[in-house]
């Protein structure tokens, strides 16, 4: 082996073989076991949230396929419609051309060019993460086996009563010109104004003040609404107002819905612009009045429906002088024209969360428009019935409440979105308007019995890309035609999520699902059992990551390092605000002065595996990366020892071999080890699995067995005894090796490749198709449990450390060769002879490990020399000062640490003391002062005890 590790070398050469091997296929023997991949967007790279959740999928899919399982990890993109049809229109406009210029046809055949030559970014990170996801297999969303699932749904959807086209009020980007679902909605907070306004009285006997913030929005106000209890207004309710600048003579209407203590407790109402007044305006049976247009200008004319089938009643003439502005525009002009009416009571500062297109970045209006919309309600049935019986785990099962609770309360869901790059809607439509639906045109007119001479224009609508994401667990193994994948792995086992797609994502798939597969016997499949739900990767103070805050890390650049400069310029590009950027430069300059080390795709997966705690935000700290790239580090260099003490040695056999009482030790820990990784793995704590690999190979493998087989090696021991412990130093590491590899592949693929042929795993090379990948999970033996060993070598640590502990506090050399004296606490001490029994057979260990010359027993009363002790249970531990240390000298160190430590600790208790700092400092400087006291506090009691020591 190489003196250093170097990840970056293995792990690349490790994936290209694996891939090349088809060792992520499905072997076809054992258990199926399905996860299916949160398709991520084409047009998308790999962030924190992707490298967190592949972490935990992988280690899943390689665990499973160790224990034997049929194991298959559906790997596929989705198209990613706005997100794509942006990216390609960018590249048109910097060609001086537009989508609309070159016609639906050839724009398509853009994007499918984008895709093929740009679209692979993403899954060659995937790679780089060490996904085993089978690549043979891999889909995307707009390829043609999908594109059929996807027409076939609709269709059956539709013919079964559950798809219809309606106007509703949806989320409008006047930038992209589509509706956008709540998801590609990002709200912050922002600083705006909230405008005063007088609505007078349409018998002129006052007015009402009405707050908003969106001023341009009360050109379509249609009511404005009181509190029915609030005795200001309630006996105002039936009266009518008269609207400014338009005229209109609007109601007002009592309902429960209008905080009285919020502003004036009087509430302007526009249905057609507000999914709040929208709701109310239902309830009143108000007239709905749209305003604005697609780009989000006023209208020369207004358009006046009911809620009764969204009926027009009439046009209404708009202010001939808004005709055409931009909202933004008409909100100046509506302001001025209030403030000149002696209409505008006051402006006030604002803080509100604007919500803005995630892709466009406008602020994005309730509009009415006519789109598709599932009949959500009718399918959530049986997907809450689902979940209540247990068929389908949440896990942390809160998750379940906030589950049930939005399938209770659901509401239709909007499916289409006015884009070209999706799958076109398969609905025709007659010179009338009529609406036909089928899986192409031809099937249409069969379908309907319409003639060739029958004018038909397809829907230019495409859909919702969630729409082909809810059919994932099926239509990426084939439906609607019954394949054996189909047939083998559905329903899938478990699918990793976070919890803000639950709704959008994971109830969907289990609507949709119910709704098209079933069993034999006619009862809807569910598409997966367990709902493995994570929390969101945060930065080290719990922050959200995002752009604008320059918190954002590259899993990429953490696996393969950056330099400062370019992480600086990664950061800042694109941003538009110079002040923006500049505040992130020295954000990143603050923290990362060095630009990010290469830490290794094992360290960064160990990293997240341990953050696994089920159900919680993941606080990312660089710091833990470090730690575990220094544990890879720990295993690489303990392998060479290992190697170095057993490569061309003896091994002996397993019936001749002695085993020393640290080799029974070692075996029962490890055993321990294994069933606590089965049991964590099993309750998807990875965390702790992280940890019960950690805690054994470092705490007992390094920290304690390596140094307890050195005297055996190199000691005067019987040869049968010598390949013992070569053999339990090679045997353990290639058992951990395999369990550690779904957490860690690369490198304990690695290792393994050196160790598995010494101890008889395999014969022949990785050309003949051998990978610790392939090989066994360990299983938990119970005739390795050894009580008696445990017992003995936790006695034999607490006697070590102790042996330590004394030598520190007298500051004796570690190095140094002591005596020590061994005397039970009593007369009465009932375990001296089990004690002295652990002192004889561990005597070997006990010299080596403690440094000792000699050990020598006393009785319970016997007089002692000065010395400094320890306790063990009751056995009291002596080392002789005498000759080891300057007696004298050592008291006086130790008293003037002391009086440093008594002058400080009077000077912090003075200054919390004083009123003038105790309770005018910030609370974090207090605490700080606190914590300094309770330090030295503690420090001088410690020495205090030391000095007790030299008293004899």
């Amino acid at each position: 082996m190489d003196k250093s590790y170097n990840p970056n070398e293995i792990e690349r050469r490790w994936y290209e073989t694996w891939e090349a091997a088809g060792y992520f296929k499905p072997s076809g023997q054992g258990t199926p076991y399905c996860i299916m991949i949160p398709p991520p967007n084409v047009t998308g790279s790999l962030h924190m949230g992707h490298g967190f959740n592949n972490s935990v999928m992988d280690a899943l899919t390689r665990y499973h396929r160790m224990k034997g399982h049929n194991t298959l990890w559906q790997v596929g993109t989705d198209h990613a419609g706005i997100a794509t049809q942006m990216v390609v229109e960018r590249q048109l406009a910097a060609q001086n051309t537009t989508r609309h210029e070159l016609g639906r046809e050839k724009f398509l055949e853009k994007v499918w060019q984008w895709k093929a030559e740009s679209g692979g970014t993403i899954t060659n990170q995937l790679r780089r993460l060490g996904s085993s996801v089978d690549w043979s297999r891999e889909r995307f969303t707009m390829d043609e086996g999908l594109s059929n699932a996807v027409r076939e749904a609709f269709v059956r959807l539709y013919d079964d009563g559950l798809i219809y086209r309606g106007k509703r009020l949806v989320n409008w980007d006047p930038k992209l010109h589509t509706a956008i679902s709540d998801l590609e909605v990002v709200s912050e907070e922002e600083k705006g104004s909230l405008w005063h306004f007088r609505y007078p009285l349409a018998d002129g006997s006052g007015h009402l003040v009405v707050a908003t913030t969106r001023p341009e929005t009360m050109l379509g106000d249609t009511a404005v609404a009181v509190h029915p209890e609030d005795e200001r207004y309630k006996q105002l309710i039936g009266k009518q107002i008269k609207l400014p600048i338009t005229g209109r003579l609007i109601p007002i209407v009592g309902d429960d819905y209008v905080d009285r203590e919020f502003g004036s407790g009087c509430v302007k109402i526009t249905p057609a612009h507000d999914f709040n007044d929208y709701e109310l305006g239902k309830r009143h049976n108000l007239p709905l009045i749209n305003v604005l247009d697609r780009d989000a200008k006023i209208l020369a004319e207004f358009t006046v429906l009911t809620f009764a089938n969204y009926e027009t009643l009439h046009g209404e003439k708009g202010p001939v002088a808004y005709a055409g502005l931009d909202r933004f525009d008409a909100r100046k002009k509506i302001v001025a024209e209030f403030e000149q009416l002696g209409l505008l009571e006051k402006i006030e500062p604002h803080t509100l969360k604007a919500p803005r297109g995630d892709r466009s970045g406008v602020i994005v209006e309730p509009w009415l428009t006519d789109q598709w919309y599932v009949k959500a309600s009718v399918l959530a049935k049986p997907a809450i019935e689902a979940v209540e019986d247990g068929r389908i785990k949440f896990v942390p099962q809160q998750y379940e409440n906030m589950y049930n609770a939005w399938m209770r309360d659901i509401q239709d869901w909007c499916i289409s979105r006015q884009l070209w790059w999706g799958h076109r809607i398969p609905a025709w439509y007659d010179n009338s308007s009529n609406v036909y639906v089928g899986r192409d045109e031809a099937e249409v007119r069969s379908k309907y019995g319409l003639a060739a001479d029958v004018d038909l224009r397809q829907d230019d609508d495409v859909l919702d890309t969630w729409f082909s994401s809810a059919m994932w667990t099926f239509s990426t193994l084939g439906w609607p035609q019954q394949t054996p994948e189909l047939k083998t792995f559905h329903p899938t086992d478990v699918l990793v999520t976070g919890f803000d797609i639950i709704f959008f994502w994971v109830a969907r798939m289990i609507m949709m699902t119910m709704h098209f597969m079933k069993h034999e016997d006619g009862t809807p499949q569910i598409p997966f059992k367990t709902v493995y739900v994570h929390g969101l990767v945060r930065d080290a103070e719990g922050q959200k990551m995002s752009k604008s805050k320059g918190n954002v890390l590259d899993p990429i650049d953490i696996i393969d390092g950056i330099d400062l400069e370019t992480l600086v310029q990664k950061r800042t590009s694109g941003l538009m605000q110079p002040q923006m950027a500049q505040k992130i430069e020295q954000r990143t300059r603050k923290e990362f002065p060095e630009g990010i080390a290469a830490f290794g795709t094992d360290a960064l997966r160990f990293t997240f595996c341990s953050l696994a705690s089920t159900g919680r935000d993941i606080k990312f700290d660089m710091g833990r990366v470090e730690g575990y790239r220094n544990f890879c580090n720990k295993l690489w260099n303990a392998t060479r020892f290992v190697l170095m003490n057993t490569e061309d040695q003896d091994l002996g056999t397993t019936a001749s071999n002695q085993h020393t009482v640290a080799d029974l030790w070692i075996r029962s820990r490890l055993n321990a080890a294994i069933a606590d990784f089965h049991k964590a793995m099993q309750s998807y704590r990875l965390d702790l699995a992280s940890q019960a690999l950690y805690d054994f190979f470092w705490n007992e493998y390094c920290d304690w067995y390596l140094e307890l087989t050195k005297p055996v090696l190199n000691g005067d021991v019987p040869a049968a005894q010598k390949a013992g412990a070569r053999r339990t130093l090679l045997e353990v590491l290639e058992t951990w090796l395999r369990l550690a590899h779904p957490v860690m592949p690369f490198i304990t693929e690695e290792i393994w490749q050196k160790i598995a042929p010494m101890v008889g795993r395999y014969g022949g090379d990785t050309k003949h198709g051998v990978t610790i990948m392939l090989q066994a999970a360990p299983q938990e033996d119970a005739t390795l449990a050894n009580p008696l060993a445990d017992a003995d070598i936790a006695w034999l640590q607490a006697v070590v450390l102790a042996v330590r502990n004394i030598r520190a506090e007298v500051n004796l050399a570690p190095g140094k060769i002591i005596p020590v004296l061994f005397k039970p606490v009593s007369h009465n001490h009932a375990g001296q002879p089990e004690d002295q029994r652990r002192s004889r057979e561990l005597a070997v260990f006990l010299h080596s490990l403690a440094r000792l010359e000699r050990i020598d027993w006393l009785t319970a009363g016997a007089t002692l020399p000065a010395t400094a002790a320890a306790i063990v249970g009751d056995l009291e531990i002596h080392i002789p000062l005498a000759g080891l240390i300057d007696v004298e000298a050592e008291k006086t160190r130790l008293n003037k640490e002391i009086a440093k430590l008594t002058d400080e600790v009077a000077r912090l208790n003075g200054k919390l003391s004083n009123a003038a700092f105790a309770d005018k400092a910030p609370a974090a400087v207090v605490q700080k002062e606190r914590d300094k006291l309770t330090e030295a506090g503690t420090a001088l009691i410690k020495l205090r005890e030391q000095l007790a020591q030299f008293s004899g």
